[in-house]
């Protein structure tokens, strides 16, 4: 049984599961997106939103820390220089999982993992999409046209 077991095992050891994880952490971010299984994007989500948020304070403690997960001073001088600026005022949810269909070898569901505030298209949409308002009234107010409709039978 698999009481209180809640994350996914991938079907990998611990240490593989591990070094995945930290690779694709990496890679996220230095890449500011990938293409993965949804499976995998889940995982990475849980592994690599508190590195993230870790992020935020540039102490040598917490950069110990990142590097201690990720292995990777390239990542690491990233994530503390330009990433942490991007999401400093940003309360969570750094990352968005893209489903993108299934493959086509094994009909897995695949799926992009990006970071959020890298998405330039997005981000125009979301400042486009509250610009507008969008109503299924008329222009004109219902008080208005039957003045005219009344001036009109006259």
């Amino acid at each position: 049984m698999r009481h209180n077991k809640k994350f996914n095992h991938l079907g990998r050891t611990k240490a593989h599961r591990e070094a995945m994880l930290s690779n694709m952490a990496t890679s996220l971010i230095l890449h500011k997106r990938i293409s993965t299984t949804l499976a995998k994007a889940k995982a990475l989500r849980v592994y690599v939103e508190p590195i993230i948020t870790r992020s935020k304070e540039d102490t040598s403690h917490s950069r110990r820390m990142v590097f201690a997960e990720l292995q990777s001073k390239e990542a690491v001088k990233e994530l503390f220089g330009e990433v942490s600026t991007k999401v400093a005022n940003r309360p969570g949810g750094y990352t968005r999982i893209l489903r993108t269909g299934y493959r086509l070898g094994d009909n897995a569901e695949m799926c992009i993992i990006e970071l959020v505030d890298y998405n330039e298209n997005m981000l125009g949409a979301e400042a486009k999409s509250t610009a507008t308002r969008r109503t299924r009234r008329s222009r004109k107010s219902t008080a208005t046209a039957k003045t005219e409709e009344n001036q009109a039978e006259a």
